[in-house]
């Protein structure tokens, strides 16, 4: 064990044995940290509002800043939803994990078994596990424009031609976990949006997290604006649900986030008691890609992790250039000793989410500005490291 993570480990300590009363003043001593990193953000790119949730030893603390909309002036609340981009995906990942617990399918399937149009076609020889490690072989970031419902998207998978062997690239891409998002639904016979909606989201007591914005809570939904300060929000595309299309709250995202870091948090009577270890099982590690690891959708490091290391994982060319992937065997089993990550960005709106088991600590950043995906970063691992090194907090 090294020295940075023997200090951790004995903070760690210190805090479980921490009195009472240091309660008192943590939230407080929390909005400082959080203040202090997220205030010279949102100054340098012009950002009109941010929720910033934190959870700490099963405690969580949302600070809101700014403006939901620069044309009315109303106030960033705790019930101010915002776009998550593809921090959706873990939601997608959360279900297919779920489906495969209950034995409605396996990784190790392929989208032929489930749509027999697919069979025998090039993306019949790619894996389940292909598509939420995003190494089926070469997909485009986005789904092309001319496809706008399933029916469509599925003939497009038929008559996809891969660039690479599958397993041997990481291509980050939208229409391959899509498909995975429609395979995980079929299993399960019924919708997608049903199931997320329906089952998922009240089971891990998100009640004001949706893909569709019931008309009561459209007042709550936050403008979204582009780099360039346009007014902008969310447009229906095709498979939109399954890889980009929730809106929430930062509470809503802490429970999520808290989930992740303890599923015995949840509520047993809410659903199938699985589903805790549905949300642990996504944190399997399968492929290794730099210095991060691939787990079902979320990405891993070993804690202790440099910001430059994140930063290497998360902005450079393994988001946007074909990565070589090296496939873990054994597969890597959940481990706490890690921070686990995901960015999420619409053309309105920026998201950050992070966490770090063996610490009980996560972080979600949620922007109503598209902003630089390094800026979200670089102040999460800045609040983060206070945290923890922090003896005000605890």
């Amino acid at each position: 064990m090294n020295a940075a993570q023997l200090t951790r480990r004995s903070l760690l300590a210190a805090a479980i044995a921490a009195p009472a009363h240091a309660v008192a003043t943590r939230s407080t001593d929390i909005e400082k940290i959080v203040t202090k990193s997220i205030q010279p953000v949102m100054a340098r790119y012009g950002i009109p509002g941010m929720a910033v949730g934190i959870t700490l030893r099963g405690q969580p603390h949302v600070y809101n800043y700014g403006v939901a909309s620069k044309a009315t002036g109303q106030p960033v609340t705790a019930e101010t939803l915002f776009e998550i981009g593809s921090i959706s995906k873990t939601f997608t990942a959360t279900l297919t994990a779920y489906a495969q617990i209950t034995g409605k399918l396996s990784l190790s399937d392929t989208p032929g078994q489930y749509f027999p149009s697919l069979r025998g076609s090039n993306i019949d020889k790619v894996t389940l596990l292909n598509l939420g490690t995003h190494t089926p072989g070469g997909f485009p970031l986005q789904v092309p424009d001319d496809i706008t419902n399933d029916t469509q998207a599925l003939a497009y998978f038929r008559d996809w031609k891969p660039a690479y062997a599958p397993g041997t690239y990481r291509t980050y891409a939208n229409p391959s976990v899509g498909l995975l998002g429609l395979i995980a639904a079929k299993s399960l016979h019924r919708d997608f949006t049903d199931l997320m909606q329906g089952m998922l989201f009240p089971a891990l007591g998100l009640h004001n997290t949706y893909l569709q914005i019931p008309q009561a809570e459209a007042k709550n939904y936050a403008q979204g604006y582009t780099k360039t300060n346009t007014p902008i929000r969310m447009a229906p595309g095709a498979l939109a649900a399954e890889t980009y299309g929730i809106r929430t709250t930062a509470a809503d995202m802490l429970r999520f986030l808290a989930a992740n870091i303890d599923p015995t948090a949840l509520d047993p009577t809410a659903l199938d008691p699985t589903l805790g270890q549905a949300i642990t099982d996504t944190h399997t590690g399968y492929y290794r890609i730099g210095p991060m690891t691939q787990d079902l959708i979320w990405e891993q490091y070993d804690d202790p992790v440099t910001l430059n290391d994140l930063l290497t994982g998360n902005t450079g060319k393994i988001p946007s250039d074909p990565t070589p992937a090296a496939e873990l065997h054994p597969k890597r089993p959940p481990a706490e000793a890690v921070l686990i990550n995901k960015t999420g960005s619409t053309n309105g709106f920026a998201a950050y989410a992070a966490f770090v088991p063996a610490q009980r600590c996560g972080i979600v950043l949620l922007a109503n500005k598209n902003h630089p995906i390094d800026a979200r970063v670089t102040a999460a691992y800045e609040i983060i490291t206070r945290l923890i090194q922090s003896p005000s907090t605890n």
